[in-house]
């Protein structure tokens, strides 16, 4: 379903601002796809970003922009002032994930169990190549573009970090949020949808409490293990039997740890459990389902200590504003084709950058790209696989391909900016 145009030719203006900036596409794009291959081989955990973060600021300063370093202890800003006007933010995330790559590309990670495995190492050179064409092109426009390079998104703490370290109050507050990210669909495509577009998520640790034995001896034992392992099956009624039908709520226990030894039972074990919903009155009740099964397994087993339930980390909804939305997808759609945006629905992942609109109380709009081959993705659905071929974020066979995924995101960004941006 594509998006409808606004009724004013703000987004043909936008567009033929666009088709100007990106001329200088050409000349950085062999450039751009070297740095993307390097990060990607570089890939570094939420917070430990220092390599990524100063070759981001090298990168910045040469195409002008003011760059400031350790905002948000590893977040990078970098300003583009070209007199009055609006000021627009362009958030790109950069954090690697603790997967240990598999993808066989000869510019494959370099560091052992850390991978660029959700493609932040694609935002980050769309976003530098957005305000490479942006610098060059300052003649069309005036206002001010916030270069946002966050931190630590994966762990749902880098946005508020940046925000806590004072980044509206030292590069000034914006009037719209503009982001995108790279997902597991044809290369060429844009998707946005309005309204809930991502989902809010709770990540929880657990550790349940049993009585150790030796493996010989279940009955002197409280054993934690089946007592996990009852919690994990019951934890996946909820959804089934708790959530209306009509409502979204997804449960996974992504860890579950427990003992050294085949003869040994041990005395506790650990589950990491991460739930995604959109609504508040959902999330409340699967919560409340969660702790209410962690605590009724580990009394019906027997153990003598509670549950201890803990968070690890929180993301909130992201809600995309609908007028956003339909001015910033109208003008790119008038470059790259308005049958190649589409509106994907709600996506049950999670995203903190809803973060910079809520503090600045400003619209945002967030969309997604694709990184796929197109005709391997073509293939994949028609014979229903596409769930089985198709590798998507947090796989450690994801990999978007360089081109055009690159160019698209790069053409998204620039786009979305002019329309934002007051053009002269």
């Amino acid at each position: 379903m594509s998006h409808p145009r606004p009724s004013n030719n703000a987004a043909k203006a936008a567009a033929d601002a666009a088709g100007i900036a990106l001329r200088g596409l050409d000349a950085v794009r062999a450039d751009l796809a070297a740095v993307y291959r390097d990060l990607h081989a570089h890939p570094e955990l939420s917070f430990a970003e220092h390599r990524t973060a100063a070759e981001i600021a090298d990168r910045a300063r040469e195409f002008g922009c003011e760059v400031t370093t350790g905002v948000g202890r590893t977040g990078v800003v970098a300003v583009l002032r070209n007199g009055p006007g609006p000021t627009v933010l362009l958030r790109a995330d950069f954090d690697a994930l603790p997967v240990g790559e598999r993808t066989g590309l000869d510019y494959a990670s370099t560091v052992e169990g850390v991978m660029h495995a959700c493609g932040h190492d694609m935002h980050v050179t769309c976003l530098l190549g957005a305000l490479k064409l942006l610098a060059d092109s300052r003649s069309l426009w005036s206002g001010t573009v916030l270069g946002v390079f966050q931190p630590a998104e994966e762990i749902a703490q880098g946005a508020r970090a940046m925000l806590d370290d004072g980044l509206y109050e030292r590069f000034g507050t914006p009037d719209v949020v503009l982001g995108q990210h790279v997902g597991p669909f044809p290369a060429g495509l844009v998707g946005a949808h309005a309204g809930p577009a991502f989902a809010a998520t709770d990540g929880l640790k657990v550790v349940m409490y049993g009585k150790g034995a030796h493996g010989s001896r279940p009955e002197a034992s409280v054993d934690p293990v089946v007592m996990a392992a009852s919690t994990v099956l019951r934890l996946q009624t909820i959804v089934s039997r708790e959530i209306p039908g009509g409502e979204t709520a997804v449960v996974t226990v992504g860890a579950l740890n427990a003992g050294t030894k085949d003869n040994i039972i041990p005395d506790e074990a650990e589950l990491q459990i991460n739930i995604r919903t959109y609504k508040e009155n959902v999330r409340t009740r699967v919560l409340a389902a969660v702790e209410r099964i962690v605590r009724g397994e580990a009394a019906v087993a027997g153990a003598d200590r509670e549950p201890d339930i803990t968070g690890i980390d929180s993301f909130p909804v992201l809600v995309n504003d609908a007028e956003a939305v339909a001015r910033t997808m109208a003008a790119v759609g008038a470059v790259i084709g308005d049958d190649k945006v589409l509106d994907p629905g709600p996506v049950t992942g999670s995203e903190d950058v809803g973060l910079f609109g809520t503090e600045a109380r400003v619209p945002v709009c967030y969309w997604l790209f694709g990184g796929a081959d197109a005709e391997a993705y073509g293939a994949a659905f028609a014979a229903g696989t596409v769930d089985q071929d198709i590798p998507s974020n947090h796989s450690p066979f994801f990999a978007p391909l360089v081109e055009p995924t690159l160019t698209t995101g790069v053409t998204a960004l620039t786009t979305a900016a002019l329309a934002w941006l007051d053009l002269r």
